[in-house]
């Protein structure tokens, strides 16, 4: 087992990204400090050396790739058997150093060109929590955008009811002003029309009286 030390011991997240060659079952391990409670994500891709072309390629069918990843206290927290290319997860349970090994896999039918790999390896230490905190705050952002949108809604609603009740009182009170013209004015006219029979019957009396010389 040949290891590749790269220690990480920020407090923000940190990518690192590289690449190393090995041969066919060849194990090579890379050591990360990882803070407590630390997600780290990893993706890997392998590339197969081509002695005619002289350049890696892609990998051939069957190529695959066995991750393990242990502590100090050789606990093991991931082990398992990917493709030629993928991506794994591990959250960290304590502080310290960890080990991140990787080793190729082929079945008998896999030719390999000198035996030679190159690995490419790009591990996120803590990226993740932070996409996670990011989107969690910008669906609280969302969510409060949309609660105060909901609440100008309402409030433009509840001016427009303001508006309504206070058009239809301006029309009630321009009916009953002009109601209450109309009964005064019709009153008025009652009034006259009863002056003017008074009149009329004491004029018609009184001709009536001297007509008959009773007066």
């Amino acid at each position: 087992m040949q290891m590749l030390t790269f220690l990480l011991c920020f407090g923000f997240p940190v990518s690192t990204a590289f690449y190393f060659h090995a041969g066919e079952r060849e194990e090579k391990c890379v050591i990360e400090d990882i803070p407590s409670d630390t997600l780290v994500t990893g993706t890997f891709k392998i590339q197969q050396w081509d002695t005619g072309r002289h350049t890696f390629l892609e990998s051939a069918p069957g190529l695959g790739m066995f991750v393990t990843i242990t502590t100090y206290n050789d606990e093991v927290i991931l082990s398992k058997l990917y493709g030629p290319q993928g991506t794994f997860h591990f959250t960290s349970h304590s502080p310290g150093e960890h080990i991140i090994c990787l080793e190729s896999n082929s079945t008998k039918l896999v030719s390999f060109g000198g035996s030679r790999l190159r690995i490419h390896l790009d591990i996120r230490v803590g990226e993740h929590d932070l996409d996670a905190a990011i989107a969690q705050a910008k669906d609280k952002v969302n969510e409060l955008t949309f609660e105060l949108e909901h609440l100008i809604e309402q409030i433009k609603q509840i001016i427009k009811e303001q508006n309504y009740q206070r058009d239809r009182e301006e029309n009630f009170r321009m009916i009953s002003e002009d109601t209450n013209s109309n009964v005064l004015w019709w009153a008025f006219a009652q009034i006259l029309i009863f002056i003017s029979v008074g009149i009329f019957q004491m004029k018609y009396l009184k001709d009536f009286f001297i007509a008959k010389k009773l007066v």
